[in-house]
């Protein structure tokens, strides 16, 4: 009877540490934007309008958590629309050959600071990727669990495929090949 209580107890352990909970990304309360330098003075925001992702974790502090993301490039805003257009190019992202942006990892906790690692996509060029992280918390709103993230980090355009590099006449590029990522994140928990 003893053992079959341990045996029972041992499974409830171990059912429990691996429940898993799912979250999906509130497109509503969720910007997913970026930050590049133009003409080597100024600097144009942009952001996607069209995105998806899901979360799933095992702790309550999302250490772990397994993080999946896509965004549709056709709806990259940069509230411009000849520039959006060009974005949309085979100078960019070339949107028709090209629909999505996707990101795989993890989010891991290092003490209080968090770091998103993986796999970032674009034009079918997977790069390692990592972003810092800042963690807002969670809340109970009575009718869904939410919680809330800001990441940020630098990639290099080049790097994936986004060649285009024209030039001013003092030689510095028009557009620079750093692009800073920006995003606000409003996570809901599944039910």
């Amino acid at each position: 009877m003893k053992r079959g209580i341990s045996i029972l107890a041992l499974i409830t352990i171990t059912i429990c540490s691996y429940a898993q909970s799912k979250w999906s990304l509130n497109q509503a309360h969720s910007k997913i934007g970026f930050i590049v330098t133009h003409m080597v003075v100024s600097e144009v925001e942009g952001n996607f309008k069209q995105f998806e992702g899901k979360v799933s974790t095992t702790s309550d502090d999302f250490n772990g958590a397994e993080v999946e993301f896509t965004a549709q490039v056709a709806s990259v805003d940069t509230d411009n629309d000849r520039r959006d257009n060009h974005l949309r190019s085979d100078d960019f992202f070339n949107a028709e050959k090209y629909p999505t942006i996707k990101f795989a990892g993890k989010l891991m906790k290092q003490g209080e600071k968090y770091q998103l690692i993986g796999k970032l996509t674009m034009r079918e060029v997977s790069k390692d990727v990592t972003l810092d992280v800042t963690y807002g918390g969670t809340v109970n709103t009575g009718k869904v669990k939410k919680a809330g993230f800001k990441i940020s980090g630098k990639i290099n355009r080049q790097e994936f495929g986004l060649r285009w590099a024209n030039k001013l006449e003092s030689g510095e590029f028009v557009v620079a090949d750093e692009v800073q990522i920006e995003c606000r994140l409003q996570l809901d928990k599944s039910a």
